[in-house]
C-alpha cells in the first residue's frame, strides 16, 4: 500500500514535466518564428531601399494604405507575359501607385521558346514610355526546355530588339540558382535583379555584382491582404541608376 500511494503523484510530476518540456519548446519555436518574421520585415531594420514586386496574384490592392508606407519606395508590376498574355489588373496597378506616390516599373515574364517579336510587341501595348518611372524589367526564370545555349542565343535576341524599342538597357531579374546553372558569363552590361529567399545575400557563380536582392517571396505591407514579394537595392546601388530615360 505504500507504494501505491506515492505511485499517483509520481505520475503526475512525470505529466508536469513533460508539460513543462512541451511549453519550452513551443516558447523557442514562436521565438524563432518571431525571429524569421523580424528578418523578412528587414526594411523596419535597415536604411536600404526597399520595394516590392505585384501583379494580379496580389488581387484586390488598397494602393493609398500601400503609398502611406514611406519604407517602400518603388514596385516593379508585371506588366505581360510571352507572346498573348497581359496581367489583367496591371492597367489599374500602374495608374494607382503612381498617384499614391510609388516609383513604378514594368516587368514582362519571358518565354524562352516563343517569338520574340510578338513578345516585345506584347509588352509594349502594356508598358507605355510614358507611364514608367523606371526601366523595364525582364523576368527570365524558365528554359522551356532550351539548352544554355539556346537559351542564352533567345534571351540575347529579345534583350536587342527590347532596347531598340525603349532606347535603354533592361533589369534582369532572375534566382541565384537559374542564374548560375544558365547565365553566368552571359549578361555582362546588365543590372542584376536576383531573388534569393532566405537571410544570405545572393552569391553570383562569376563574381558579378547584384543591382537589387528579392529577399523574401511571404513579406508582408498593409494594403495587401496576402504576401509580396520584397527587395532592396544592394550596396551603394541608387534608384538614379535605374531611372527611365525619357
Amino acid at each position: 500500500m505504500f507504494c501505491l500511494h506515492f505511485a499517483v503523484p509520481l505520475q503526475i510530476m512525470k505529466t508536469n514535466i513533460r508539460r513543462i518540456f512541451s511549453a519550452i519548446i513551443l516558447f523557442v519555436s514562436c521565438a524563432l518564428s518571431a525571429s524569421a518574421q523580424y528578418y523578412i520585415q528587414c526594411e523596419d531594420t535597415c536604411n536600404h531601399i526597399h520595394g516590392l514586386d505585384m501583379s494580379h496574384y496580389q488581387g484586390n490592392v488598397w494602393w493609398e494604405t500601400v503609398g502611406a508606407n514611406s519604407k517602400m519606395y518603388y514596385v516593379y508590376l508585371k506588366a505581360s507575359e510571352g507572346g498573348d498574355n497581359i496581367d489583367r489588373r496591371y492597367l489599374e496597378n500602374i495608374t494607382l501607385a503612381r498617384r499614391y506616390g510609388l516609383k513604378v516599373g514594368s516587368y514582362h515574364f519571358y518565354r524562352p521558346t516563343k517569338p520574340q517579336a510578338e513578345q516585345v510587341r506584347n509588352f509594349r501595348t502594356q508598358c507605355r514610355p510614358q507611364d514608367q518611372d523606371l526601366v523595364p524589367m525582364v523576368d527570365i526564370e524558365t528554359t522551356g526546355g532550351l539548352g544554355r545555349a539556346e537559351l542564352c542565343d533567345s534571351l540575347h535576341k529579345f534583350l536587342r530588339l527590347l532596347e531598340r524599342e525603349y532606347r535603354q538597357k533592361p533589369l534582369i531579374y532572375t534566382y541565384e540558382s537559374f542564374y548560375n546553372s544558365y547565365l553566368t558569363n552571359q549578361l555582362g552590361g546588365y543590372k542584376l535583379f536576383i531573388a534569393k529567399y532566405n537571410s544570405q545575400k545572393p552569391v553570383l557563380r562569376d563574381g558579378r555584382d547584384v543591382f537589387a536582392w528579392q529577399y523574401t517571396s511571404k513579406g508582408r505591407i498593409n494594403g495587401v491582404t496576402g504576401y509580396v514579394d520584397k527587395s532592396r537595392l544592394m550596396g551603394r546601388h541608387s534608384m538614379r541608376e535605374i531611372r527611365f530615360r525619357h
